[in-house]
């Protein structure tokens, strides 16, 4: 089920990918590669909505669907095993006290002394 809900989403990409490239700007004209709106409306001229503009909406919508679908279904198929900072704040305690208590390694070893034998 896992594999199929993928396949979709990745159709899904593909099909918003060009669905979105195909679009027309809102400021397509002369006046909006110099910045100006070409009208005075605040957010730019608004024309009904074409079939590119409905499919934008749907694929989207499908996308964010498919995407919280596979993050469920993927949380479900995998047992938690903690967050990492539960992980961390489990290791550190154990660290502080490793490092408290001195260590063999960590105590000054003495050199034996030289014996000196006259022969």
């Amino acid at each position: 089920m896992v594999y199929a809900i993928t396949a979709l989403h990745v159709i899904i990409c593909f099909f918003l990918i060009i669905v979105v490239l195909l679009q027309s700007g809102k400021a397509a004209d002369l006046a909006g590669a110099f910045g100006g709106m070409g009208s005075q409306t605040v957010f730019g001229p608004r024309g009904t909505a074409t079939v590119l503009s409905k499919a934008t909406t749907i694929a989207a919508s499908l996308f964010m669907l498919t995407a919280l679908t596979l993050v469920i279904l993927e949380n479900n198929r995998a047992p938690s095993t903690g967050s990492v900072l539960e992980k961390a704040r489990r290791a550190a305690p154990a660290v502080a006290q490793k490092s408290t208590t001195p260590s063999k390694s960590a105590q000054p070893k003495s050199a034996p002394a030289p014996s000196r034998q006259k022969k």
